[in-house]
């Protein structure tokens, strides 16, 4: 995992707020105003049920100890402003402690459509909402926990589980297919591009096949996993996760199904 970032983190004061300025909260509320419609139409139960307990303000950005003070009493999990990128073992440390770390810094109007690496749209806006689910909360810690105990050689397979599912998972509700993860949700053209575009292979839910299946960040995936049914990750959560991941590595990766990124002339 890259650690690099072309954004500095931003600081919290004495009491835990940033102060963000006013530019900042304009983006943030013109980036809300810009998906809201996409989430209510493409995005799953679980997300919007979460989306709307959290009641995220729309013209301001919000302050990751407000948001902790909202999703403490229904999930004990917190969000903690880190810069833009860490390494995977603070990463898989935070979550074992139920803390969700948060990149502190909005994009600028430059990377308004796009942007490569998380910012605090996408952590609050994308992430959240599914950690005051239980079944999503419960989750995220297992592969918190599962991470203490893994080592270096592990850490891209349980981030594999964590990629398809939490930021880009897909849901099937009433025969359609809904976006769960919080990259679908915070991104105006792959969220409508997950659940109704012809072009990416959607696959059913199957954990050994989500470790050994590779991806890309910085395009459109080309295969999502879907699940029939939510509770799958409290059943998920209970498994010998690092086990699964052996289980995983003694198959070896699937054949990527994209192509190789272009290096730099």
């Amino acid at each position: 995992m890259s650690t690099s970032s072309a954004y500095a983190a931003r600081l919290p004061d004495s009491q835990g707020n940033i102060a963000y300025s006013n530019e900042d909260n304009a983006v943030w509320s013109d980036l809300m105003a810009r998906q809201m419609p996409n989430i209510t139409r493409y995005c799953a139960r679980p997300y919007l049920d979460g989306f709307a307990r959290l009641a995220l303000p729309q013209n301001r950005v919000p302050q990751c100890n407000e948001i902790s003070a909202m999703l403490e009493p229904l999930t004990g999990w917190r969000v903690t402003p880190v810069p833009a990128v860490i390494k995977f073992e603070r990463f898989f440390q935070m979550l074992s402690e139920k803390q969700f770390p948060a990149a502190s810094f909005i994009r600028n109007r430059a990377d308004f459509d796009y942007i490569k690496e998380p910012d605090i749209f996408h952590e609050i806006f994308g992430h959240t909402p599914l950690l005051s689910d239980p079944r999503f909360a419960t989750f995220s810690h297992a592969i918190g926990k599962a991470g203490l105990r893994a080592g270096p050689n592990e850490y891209t397979w349980l981030i594999r589980l964590y990629w398809f599912t939490i930021e880009f998972g897909l849901a099937r509700e009433n025969g359609a297919i809904k976006a769960l993860g919080s990259g679908l949700a915070s991104s105006p053209t792959e969220l409508i591009y997950s659940v109704l575009d012809d072009v990416p292979e959607r696959r059913e839910f199957n954990i050994i096949d989500i470790m050994r299946t590779p991806y890309r960040i910085d395009i459109q995936q080309p295969i999502y996993f879907v699940l029939d049914d939510i509770d799958a990750l409290l059943a998920a959560a209970d498994r010998d996760l690092l086990g699964d991941v052996h289980h995983a590595q003694s198959l070896g990766l699937f054949a990527p199904t994209y192509p190789p990124k272009q290096k730099a002339s």
